[in-house]
C-alpha cells in the first residue's frame, strides 16, 4: 500500500499559505492526526472530506463564509475516529463541493480539484477533494460523503474503487448534513486489498477487531454459488453507447466464465426517480441549510445558488406526494433485489471536460443523478 509522497508541513486552520494545491486541499500535515500506533491500517494515510469534524479543526463546508464563522471541533466524526483506531493517520482536510451539493466537483471559491485519470476533465463531487487526492497517488483513502453518488460518481470518472455504505450503517455523528434521508459515509481507494482492510475494520464490531471471515454475508454472495444479476433496462438505455457497449461486454464475459446469471429488468421511468429524490433532497437541504443561506446573501456560487432557489420553492404537498413515491419505489426495487444483486453502470457516460459550460455541466448532473 502506497504512502502519501513527500513531506508537507502543517499550515494553520484556514489561513495561511495553502500547502500542495488549494483546490485539492484545504489543511494539511505531516501528519495532521496521527493514527494508534497498531492496528490493522497502521501506514495508510486518510484526506477527510471537509464534511467531517476533525478535533482542533473547523468544518468548512466547500465555503469560505462557512469556514469563518464555524466553531473549532472538540472531538473526532466518528467516522474519522474509527480509522485513527484502526492506525491509519489523516494527513489533511479535503475540499468539497459547497455543502456538498453538487455531483460534479467544481466550487466556485477554491477551484477544480484535477482528475488523477483523465487531466482535463472534472473529477465528480461532492467528495472532489478527496477522490482527487487518492487518485493522485497523495493518501491511501479519501472518507467522504454521499447523498447522490458523491462516491460513485468520483469513483467512476477517476478510476477508483469507491463504497457508499448502506443508509444508517455507519453513524453519521459529526458529519454535516445535506439532506438525511440520503446521506451517508463511504470510502475512495486506488485498490481491492485497500478497500476491503477499511471497510472491514470500519464496519465491524465498535472497537473490535473488524469483521470476522464469513460474518454478516449475504447468501446471494455465498462462496461457490452462481451470481444472479439483474439489469435494469432503462439505465443502461440512458448512457452512452460506448458506456452501454462496455457495460455489456462484462456482463457477456462474466456469463461466459460462468459467474453469473444476468437477467434484465424493468423499473420504469427515470424521471420519476429523479423527481421524487430530487423533492425530497431539496426539501431536506432547505431545512438544514436553508436559514444559513437566508442569513448570508451572495455567499454561494451561482449555481448553487440557483439550487437553492430550486429547493426553497419545493412545498409541503411536494415533499409529501415525493416521499409517497419513494415508498412505492422502494418497495418496488426491495423485490427485484430480494434473491439478486442489481447490476448497473455507475454513471452514464465518462466525466466533461473541466472547461464545459454550464449549461452542459447542468444536463451532465441530471444525466448522473437518477
Amino acid at each position: 500500500m502506497s504512502a502519501a509522497p513527500g513531506r508537507a508541513p502543517s499550515v494553520p486552520d484556514g489561513s495561511g499559505p495553502s500547502a500542495l494545491d488549494g483546490a485539492v486541499w484545504r489543511t494539511v500535515g505531516d501528519p495532521l492526526v496521527a493514527g494508534a500506533p497498531e492496528g490493522p491500517l497502521r501506514g495508510l494515510t486518510v484526506a477527510v472530506k471537509d464534511l467531517f469534524a476533525v478535533a482542533g479543526h473547523r468544518v468548512g463546508a466547500g465555503n469560505p463564509t462557512w469556514l469563518r464563522d464555524a466553531r473549532t471541533e472538540p472531538e473526532h466524526a466518528h467516522a474519522v475516529a474509527d480509522l485513527l483506531r484502526g492506525g491509519a493517520s489523516v494527513r489533511g482536510i479535503a475540499r468539497t463541493d459547497e455543502l456538498a451539493y453538487s455531483v460534479v466537483g467544481d466550487n466556485a471559491h477554491y477551484g477544480t480539484p484535477p482528475n488523477g485519470a483523465a487531466p482535463g476533465a472534472m473529477p465528480g463531487g461532492s467528495s472532489s477533494g478527496p477522490a482527487s487526492a487518492v487518485a493522485t497517488g497523495q493518501v491511501d483513502v479519501g472518507l467522504g460523503s454521499d447523498t447522490a453518488g458523491s462516491i460513485r460518481v468520483p469513483a467512476s470518472w477517476q478510476g477508483l474503487w469507491g463504497l457508499r455504505t448502506t443508509h444508517g450503517l455507519v453513524p453519521r455523528d459529526g458529519m454535516l448534513p445535506l439532506a438525511s434521508s440520503f446521506d451517508t459515509v463511504g470510502w475512495l481507494v486506488r485498490d481491492a486489498a485497500t478497500l476491503a482492510a477499511v471497510a472491514s475494520w470500519c464496519l465491524g464490531p465498535p472497537g473490535g477487531p473488524g469483521l470476522a471471515p464469513g460474518s454478516g454475508r449475504d447468501p446471494v454472495l455465498a462462496p461457490g454459488r452462481r451470481l444472479r444479476l439483474r439489469v435494469p433496462a432503462e439505465v443502461v438505455a440512458a448512457a452512452d453507447p460506448s458506456v452501454a457497449d462496455a457495460f455489456a461486454a462484462l456482463l457477456d464475459g462474466w456469463r461466459a466464465a460462468g459467474v453469473a446469471d444476468v437477467e434484465t429488468v424493468e423499473v420504469g421511468p427515470l424521471d420519476r426517480w429523479f423527481d421524487a429524490f430530487r423533492t425530497v433532497q431539496g426539501a431536506e437541504a432547505w431545512r438544514v441549510d436553508g436559514p444559513w443561506v437566508t442569513a448570508h446573501p451572495g455567499a454561494l456560487g451561482p449555481a448553487l445558488a440557483e439550487r437553492f432557489a430550486a429547493a426553497a420553492a419545493v412545498t409541503a404537498a411536494d415533499e409529501a406526494r415525493a416521499r409517497a413515491d419513494l415508498d412505492r419505489l422502494r418497495a418496488d426495487l426491495r423485490a427485484v433485489v430480494t434473491d439478486a444483486l442489481l447490476v448497473l453502470p455507475t454513471t452514464p457516460g465518462p466525466a466533461p471536460a473541466r472547461d464545459a459550460g454550464a449549461a452542459e455541466l447542468a444536463r451532465v448532473r441530471a444525466a448522473t443523478l437518477p
